[in-house]
């Protein structure tokens, strides 16, 4: 059974946590042979979405549908320290209706994200990178030589699916936050990836994940770098310990460097409960060092995590995503949709039976796997499954169940954008939109864009399985929050200022190119459409 099957086969919450079990000697001890865990490659929804999937994971690959907001400075410590203030979402009254929008149909997380500091990450050509530093701006036409990168998603789950780390969950009517940074252990220039034996013993495989949930005490619930992670620990937010937000809250979140590491509080400014996690040796993250080629050795780095620029400008952050982003907050979709039956001899936890909302009903496709009864969930009775919406975007992301006022829908996410300085009172004076459409609507992954080439067929907004363009598409808006100014994802929203157009593909703009190193190209580099992008905007908030 390959890797996949063997996980997607594994993925019930009942005994879970018993089969990613890893056991190694210690933090630098090379991996003894163990039950597989989870990799990028598959529904796993921690990942951030790269530019070349097919050369780094192979023939399968779920995308990750990224609708964002950047900003950008050129201050100092706008690369490095920031503060947003937040509205957590408000889930519909009343009893479950499968006719209703409930977040967790509508993502997995969304995240406010960074690039940070990893020297066994990609490129693999240097071993230095100096923190909170404009001197790792590089141009890739014209050099080889780049500091490693990773990427910081601080994400937040919404409430009443099934429980992680089988769902995304962790409470019924709670949410939970964790901080996830995502590295890519491939050599763009010579082309090598890190060792199969390595892959397939650590969180997120290839693309290798740090995972700690934010905890009142910021101690990590168990080791969260990739190699000693374990699920039924620092996977499993049923603790006492771990920093939970309520339906309606609202928070502020501190991203800022320390001298161990970037350090991410979430303040509820509601309940005055305080989540922490710094990315720090001492709490146990680490890198993997980079051992390509047939080796069967897997060695864990403790290391602490450092943002990587000083200012945050337009187009710098990690060069081997599909994303242009350094500080930016996204929505993660596409991950959601109904299923009637599910197919009780698939390894795959298929759908059998029909799939989409009430309305939108077509019989189930190769999309419709990692399944879920409505018994498994932790409060809404929801049959549907995971492994959806690519290239075929028709599950509930793709529905008319975002927020806009209707109390069928929940309420947006409300974030302030980002402010800098000692006091955090300088605000970003400009942000742009963008959704990576592009990457996920190609061929590669089973769609028609064509983005190595001419952009011919990347369209906004998607199609469905039935080539037809997809209900909708969230978009985001302007709105009066308070005394303040807020943005919000989904249709036009209450107290809307500007919705920039009031449909995506008016708001996220022309398609977007971007550079990189060609995979095993010895520093020669390719143009890429990944992104519609809407171009520089002020930034009121």
């Amino acid at each position: 059974m390959g890797t996949r099957s063997r996980f997607l086969a594994l993925l019930s919450v009942a005994g879970l946590t018993a089969t990613f079990v890893l056991s190694v000697a210690g933090s630098g001890a090379a991996a003894a042979e163990s039950e597989y865990k989870p990799d990028c490659r598959d529904p796993f929804p921690v990942c951030a979405e790269v530019a070349n999937p097919k050369e780094v994971f192979g023939n399968y690959y779920v995308g990750h549908d990224e609708p964002s907001a950047l900003f950008y400075s050129s201050t100092p410590g706008s690369g490095n320290h920031m503060q947003y203030k937040i509205t957590i979402p408000t889930e519909p009254a009343g009893a479950y209706s499968s006719s209703k929008g409930y977040d967790f149909q509508l993502r997995p997380a969304f995240w406010f994200g960074l690039t940070v500091c990893d020297t066994q990450s990609y490129p693999e050509t240097m071993r230095t990178c100096t923190p909170d530093s404009d001197s790792n701006i590089v141009d890739v036409t014209k050099t080889t030589k780049a500091p490693g990168a990773a990427f910081e998603e601080l994400q937040f789950y919404p409430p009443g699916f099934v429980r992680q780390f089988a769902g995304f969950s962790c409470d019924p009517t709670k949410w939970c936050v964790a901080l996830n940074i995502d590295s890519l252990s491939e050599n763009p220039i010579t082309g090598q990836l890190l060792n199969n034996f390595c892959q397939a013993h650590i969180l997120g495989g290839i693309e290798y994940v740090n995972f700690a949930f934010l905890t009142l005490d910021g101690t990590p619930l168990g080791k969260p770098n990739p190699l000693q992670f374990d699920p039924s620990t620092g996977g499993n937010p049923d603790n006492p310990d771990t920093f939970f937000l309520n339906q309606g809250d609202q928070a502020t979140v501190t991203l800022q460097d320390t001298a161990h590491g970037l350090s991410t509080v979430v303040h509820d400014l509601t309940t005055g409960h305080t989540g922490s996690m710094v990315a720090s040796a001492a709490n146990g993250f680490g890198q993997i060092k980079f051992v390509p080629g047939k080796a069967k050795t897997c060695q864990m780095l403790p290391y602490d995590f450092h943002p990587m620029y000083s200012t945050s400008k337009r187009g710098v952050g990690v060069r081997w995503s599909a994303h242009s982003s350094n500080v930016a907050f996204s929505d993660e979709i596409g991950h959601f949709d109904f299923c009637s039956r599910i197919d009780p001899n698939s390894p795959l936890s298929s759908c059998s039976g029909n799939e989409g909302a009430p309305g939108d009903t077509e019989a189930a496709d190769g999309d419709d796997n990692v399944c879920f009864a409505a018994d498994q969930s932790t409060f809404y009775p929801a049959t549907g499954c995971l492994d959806s919406n690519a290239p075929g975007f028709d599950g509930t992301s793709y529905q008319n169940r975002w927020p806009d006022g209707s109390s069928n829908n929940p309420t947006s996410v409300l974030f302030g954008g980002p402010q800098t300085g000692s006091a955090f009172d300088v605000p970003y004076p400009q942000l742009s939109f963008e959704t990576d459409l592009p990457r996920i609507e190609a061929a590669d992954l089973g769609g028609n864009c064509q983005r190595l080439t001419t952009g011919a067929n990347c369209v906004n907004p998607p199609l469905t399985d039935d080539g037809s363009p997809a209900t909708f598409y969230p978009y985001y808006s302007r709105v009066t929050s308070g005394a303040g100014c807020a943005y919000g994802i989904g249709s036009t929203l209450p107290n809307t200022i500007n919705d920039f157009g009031g449909n995506s593909t008016a708001e996220f703009g022309p398609l977007l190119h971007s550079t990189y190193w060609t995979v095993g190209g010895h520093g020669a580099t390719n143009q890429r459409w990944q992104n519609f992008n809407s171009g520089v905007l002020t930034n009121p908030c």
